[in-house]
C-alpha cells in the first residue's frame, strides 16, 4: 500500500519482498508432508505469490532465498563482518537425539518455558509464542525432540557468533538518532529499548543442519546459516535478483530510505541484528530509516491458529468470493498499529455495507447514474459561486491531510481521512439535491454534477493505495486515464489541492455497482466455516451478575489510597433492598473504585454507569463498599460500562442489565476474583457493545425499547473486569 503511495508522489521506489525457504521450519515441513526441502519451497513460494497477487499487492519483485544471489550475498557479509572482527568462535552446548542421531536445531525441539511466570508448556527452542521471549533450546524445562519425542541429551557443537555486545555502542548511537529521525513506531522502539537495556550478548549465527546457506569457513562445512542471520539478507538478494543495480539501493545510504513493515514479534530482528550484521560488514551499507511495526490482529475475541482452523488466513479470503478491494479496506482500517485490534465478522458487514456501499459506492453510482441518464453521459459545464470555492478549499485541505500523514507512514489515518472526504462529497451531494435542481435550476445543477464527478476522480487516485482494483473500476466508468506514477507529484504543490481534472464535454463510461451488500446470512455461514464464533446463548440460558443502572452523585478521593475513588452512586433501590443488603443509605450505594488512575472526580460525577451488587460488601483501608464498577479493558485503555449518549434519557436508574434471551441467575455474594475472568464477556464493534458470549448486554427502556450495554470509548475486544 506504502509502495503504490511512493509511486504515486513520484518516488524513485522499489518493493520487495519473498519467502525466506531455509531453516528448521522448512525441513519440518518438508517431513510432514514427504516431500524435499526444496520441493516444499517450490510449492509454498507459488501459493504465496498466487495470493498476494489476488490481494494486489504490487511488489516490483517477490523472490525468495533459495537463490545464488543469496548465497553469495549472505557469504559475502559474513566474511567482510568476520575481517572487521566482529565474529567469533565457540562451543556451545546443544540438544542431540540419540535416536535421530542428529543435533537438534531449534525448532526440532518443544518444552516448557524456562520463565517462572510464563511456563507455557507449547514453548519452541528459539522462542515462546506465548511471551514472546527468545530462549535458547538447552534452556527449555523437559524438552523433547519434535520428531520421535524422546528425550534428547546435551552435546557440545562448535559454532559462529556475531558479537552484538561489541557492537553496542555504534548500533545504540545509531538507533538513539535514527528511531527519531526515521519517526519509528512506538512499539518497535520500546521493544529496541529493552533490548539495549538488558545487555547485547554475543548471538550464535550458524545451525547444524543441511539446508541452508552454506558457513564459507573451515571447519564449519557441515553447517549453514542461521535462518534469522540469513533471512534478512533476503531483502538484498531479491533486489540483486531484480536488478544488477542493486547497489546503488543497499550501498548508497545518503540517497536511500529503507522502510520496513511487520509485526511486533519480528523487530528484534529487523531492529537490532540486522542493522548490526550491516554495520558489522560495512559502513557503507544502507540502513533502516522507518519501521511501521503493527501490534496482533486477534479473531472474534481469540487467536488466529491454523492448526485449530480458527480464523481467516490469505487463502481462505480468496475463496470466500468477497472481492479483494473489501479485505484491503478491512485489514487497513482494523490495522493494529498502536494496539491490538479484533477481526469480527459482524464488523466487517458493517464496514462493507455502510462504509463502502451506502457511503462510498452511493456516492459514486447515484453521481454517474444520473449524469448518464440526465446529460447524455457528458460532464456538464459548470458556474462556480463563493460556496463552491469554500468547498473546494476545504477538499483540498482534506487531500493535503491525506499526503502528510502517508508521507509519515499513517497508514489507518489516511484512509480514514480519504472516507472523510468521501463522505463530505456525499453530504455535498445530499444537501444540494441535483435530481431537483435538474427541474428548477439547470445551471446550478450542472455545477453540482461536475464538482461531484471530479470529486469521484480525486477519490479514485487517493484509494488506489487502498483499493487498486476498485480505483480501476471507478476509472473505467470515467473513461479517465490515469497512470498511478506521478499522480500526486511530490514536486508539484498543485497536486495537493482539489484538481478539476474532468472538463465539460468529457465522455464517461458506463456506471454500474460498485459493491454489494454482504447479507447476516452469509456472515453466519462465514462464521461457522472458520471458527472463533463465540458460543450462541441458549434462551433461558443463565446470568449470573446483578448489574443495575446506577448514577454517581458523589465523586471524592480515598485519603488513604492514591489509586482510589470512594463513589456515591443513586440507585433507587427500595428501603426492603436496602435492609437485605444493609445498605447505608436507601436508594444509593457507597461503592470504592480503584479509578483514578483513569478518571478525574469531576468527569464521573453525572455519569449513569452498570453496577454490578450481588457482591458481599467489602472494606477498602476503612472505607466500605456496597458493589462493584465493572471495566472494559483493552490493553492500557479501559472504560467503564454504561448505556451510550444517544439512550442515556430512554433509561432509568435502577434498571436492570440483562443478557439478551438469558435468564437471571443472581448467585448472592458473587466471587468477582475467580468467577468473573471465567464468563465469556467482551465487547464487539466499534462502539464496543457489551456481550455474554454471542448475546448483547441490555437494559429496558422507558418505552420498551432495549439500549445496549458499551464499554466507554475502548471499541471491540476489550475483555470486561
Amino acid at each position: 500500500m506504502y509502495a503504490r503511495f511512493c509511486r504515486l508522489r513520484g518516488h524513485n521506489a522499489i518493493y520487495v519482498c519473498g519467502t525466506d525457504e531455509y531453516g528448521t521450519a522448512t525441513e519440518t515441513k518438508a517431513l510432514e508432508e514427504g516431500l524435499t526441502p526444496q520441493a516444499i519451497c517450490d510449492k509454498y513460494h507459488a501459493i504465496h505469490k498466487r495470493i498476494y497477487e489476488w490481494f494486489d499487492i504490487s511488489f516490483d519483485k517477490f523472490g525468495r532465498t533459495t537463490t545464488p544471489q543469496q548465497t553469495e550475498i549472505a557469504q559475502q557479509i559474513f566474511l567482510e563482518l568476520e575481517k572487521n572482527g566482529w565474529s567469533s568462535e565457540a562451543e556451545v552446548e546443544q540438544l542431540y537425539c540419540e535416536k535421530c542421531q542428529r543435533f537438534l536445531a531449534d525448532r526440532f525441539v518443544e518444552g516448557t518455558c524456562p520463565d517462572p511466570a510464563c511456563a507455557y508448556d507449547d514453548a519452541r527452542g528459539d522462542q515462546c509464542d506465548k511471551c514472546g521471549k527468545l530462549v535458547n533450546a538447552t534452556e527449555l524445562v523437559n524438552p523433547k525432540c519434535k520428531l520421535c519425542k524422546s528425550s534428547p541429551v546435551v552435546r557440545l557443537s562448535k559454532h559462529l557468533f556475531l558479537d552484538l555486545q561489541k557492537l553496542q555502542p555504534e548500533l545504540a548511537a545509531w538507533f538513539e538518532k535514527q528511531s527519531v529521525k526515521g519517526e519509528w513506531s512506538d512499539n518497535a522502539i520500546n521493544i529496541t529499548e529493552a533490548w539495549l537495556k538488558l545487555g547485547l550478548k554475543p548471538r550464535c549465527i550458524t545451525r547444524d543442519l543441511k539446508w541452508g546457506t552454506p558457513v564459507p569457513k573451515l571447519g564449519f562445512e557441515d553447517k549453514v546459516f542461521y535462518v534469522w542471520f540469513d533471512a534478512p539478507i533476503g531483502y538484498i538478494s531479491i533486489t540483486a535478483c531484480y536488478t544488477p543495480e542493486w547497489k546503488q539501493w543497499w550501498k548508497n545510504p545518503e540517497n536511500v530510505e529503507l522502510v520496513q513493515f511487520m509485526g511486533k514479534d519480528n523487530v528484534p530482528f529487523h531492529c537490532v541484528i540486522f542493522p548490526s550484521t550491516l554495520m558489522a560488514a560495512d559502513k557503507n551499507n544502507t540502513l533502516l530509516h522507518h519501521v511501521s511495526c503493527t501490534e496482533y490482529l486477534q479473531y472474534e475475541g481469540s487467536k488466529f491458529s491454523k492448526s485449530r482452523g480458527t480464523g481467516v488466513f490469505g487463502d481462505d479470503a480468496v475463496s470466500t468470493g468477497i472481492p479483494s478491494e473489501v479485505w484491503r479496506y478491512y485489514m487497513l482500517y482494523n490495522r493494529p498499529e498502536t494496539s491490538d485490534t479484533v477481526f469480527l465478522w459482524e464488523d466487517f458487514a458493517a464496514k462493507n455495507n455502510s462504509e463502502l456501499l451506502a457511503n462510498l459506492g452511493n456516492f459514486v453510482n447515484r453521481t454517474l447514474a444520473f449524469i448518464h441518464s440526465k446529460c447524455g453521459n457528458v460532464v456538464p459545464p459548470f458556474k462556480l459561486l463563493p460556496s463552491d470555492e469554500q468547498f473546494i478549499g476545504e477538499i483540498s485541505a482534506l487531500k493535503g491531510e491525506y499526503i502528510d500523514l502517508l508521507e509519515h507512514v499513517k497508514l489507518k489515518d489516511a484512509l480514514k481521512t480519504a472516507m472523510a472526504i468521501s463522505k463530505k462529497s456525499n453530504q455535498f451531494m445530499q444537501d444540494n439535491q441535483p435530481w431537483s435542481l435538474f427541474k428548477t435550476d439547470r445551471e446550478r445543477c450542472n455545477t453540482i454534477l461536475y464538482l461531484s464527478v471530479n470529486l469521484i476522480s480525486t477519490l479514485a487516485v487517493l484509494l488506489e493505495p487502498y483499493m487498486p482494483s476498485l480505483t480501476q473500476k471507478i476509472n473505467a466508468q470515467l473513461h479517465q486515464q490515469l497512470a498511478p506514477e506521478g499522480v500526486l507529484d511530490a514536486r508539484d504543490p498543485e497536486t495537493r489541492k482539489f484538481q478539476l481534472l474532468l472538463q465539460p464535454g468529457h465522455v464517461l463510461g458506463t456506471p454500474a455497482p460498485l459493491f454489494r451488500k454482504i447479507e447476516d446470512s452469509e456472515i453466519a455461514a462465514l462464521r461457522v466455516r472458520f471458527g472463533g464464533a463465540p458460543a450462541a446463548k441458549k434462551k433461558g440460558e443463565p446470568f449470573p451478575l446483578n448489574l443495575i443502572l446506577a448514577t454517581v452523585t458523589e465523586a471524592r478521593d480515598h485519603e488513604a489510597a492514591p489509586h482510589l475513588f470512594v463513589l456515591t452512586l443513586r440507585t433507587d433501590e427500595s428501603e426492603e433492598v436496602a435492609t437485605k443488603s444493609k445498605l447505608v443509605c436507601v436508594g444509593h450505594r457507597q461503592v470504592v473504585a480503584g479509578l483514578r488512575p483513569h478518571y478525574e472526580a469531576k468527569d464521573l460525577v453525572g455519569k449513569t454507569l452498570a453496577l454490578l451488587v450481588n457482591i458481599k460488601p467489602s472494606n477498602f483501608k476503612g472505607v466500605r463498599s456496597e458493589g462493584m464498577l465493572l471495566t472494559a479493558v483493552k490493553g492500557k485503555s479501559l472504560g467503564l460500562l454504561t448505556v451510550d449518549a444517544a439512550n442515556v434519557s430512554k433509561v432509568q436508574v435502577g434498571a436492570t442489565c440483562m443478557a439478551e434471551d438469558c435468564s437471571p441467575a443472581y448467585k448472592a455474594n458473587f466471587d468477582v476474583k475467580n468467577e468473573l475472568k471465567k464468563l465469556d464477556l467482551v465487547t464487539r464493534g466499534e462502539s464496543g457493545v457489551v456481550c455474554f458470549g454471542s448475546a448483547q448486554l441490555v437494559v429496558q427502556g422507558k418505552d420498551g425499547s432495549q439500549a445496549p450495554v458499551v464499554g466507554e470509548g475502548v471499541g471491540e475486544g476489550a475483555k470486561i473486569q
